[in-house]
């Protein structure tokens, strides 16, 4: 759930496309009440693992969700499609790795989303009174700059990101977390959060999982097991 690569280093602001919350769009089929607190998870989760499971339960946990929606993305643009799995299996790996009532999706391929500001303001448009929060680990926040329309995504939506052992620091002193300092609440303040006027966002520390998509793709690699690709021969 991130950007197209593009030449500059910062994420470019976002337009708003016509789809967001077209009422004759695909139907998502979630069952979302109004006033309900629901997380969304994105990531392309290649492969999905306990580190993933560690920073859902967290936010669920800690802001007091009554839902987790992964949303599990067909191509993550910045990485190489050489080694991105197909989208079935790492939706068939999520959904045995989320917890009871989480919701695994594929949203963003059904609906065509190029960017995750489009997916959250067709969420926001087809479930109103839904109060949505953004979830990511803190490796994400790090690089979260070169994201199309992030600053739009902080003016959204409350964000909670989960700490993780790699980006502890890098996380808090990247450009993100630079640019919203002054939107930032403090980790008692958790359960808050969900119905926080964005810009808002938290920093949920905790016991730390080492897991790591980019370490279980190396040591598969190592044992001649490289995940099938999903590029197509030219």
């Amino acid at each position: 759930m991130v950007t197209r690569p593009h030449t500059v280093r910062w994420g470019a602001p976002a337009r708003r496309t016509p789809v967001c919350g077209r009422p004759g769009a695909l139907r998502l089929g979630y069952d979302l009440k109004p006033g309900m607190k629901v997380g969304l998870f994105g990531g392309s989760f290649n492969p999905a693992h306990s580190g993933h499971r560690h920073v859902a339960q967290t936010a669920l946990r800690r802001l007091k969700l009554d839902r987790i929606i992964w949303l599990v993305s067909p191509q993550n643009p910045l990485k190489s499609d050489a080694e991105t799995r197909p989208l079935s299996d790492r939706l068939a790996e999520t959904k045995r790795l989320a917890g009871r009532g989480d919701i695994v999706a594929d949203s963003e391929s059904r609906l065509e989303a190029v960017y995750t500001i489009d997916t959250v303001r067709i969420l926001q448009a087809r479930y109103p009174g839904v109060r949505f929060v953004w979830i990511m680990g803190a490796d994400n926040l790090a690089g979260f700059h070169r994201w199309r329309g992030w600053t739009d995504l902080f003016r959204a939506l409350p964000i909670a990101v989960v700490a993780r052992p790699t980006a502890l620091l890098r996380s808090r002193l990247g450009p993100a977390a630079r640019r919203f300092p002054h939107a930032r609440l403090p980790s008692r303040a958790a359960a808050l959060l969900p119905s926080a006027t964005p810009p808002a966002w938290i920093f949920l520390r905790g016991p730390l999982n080492a897991a790591s998509s980019t370490a279980l793709r190396a040591e598969r690699l190592d044992q001649g097991l490289a995940f099938p690709s999903q590029a197509k021969p030219l």
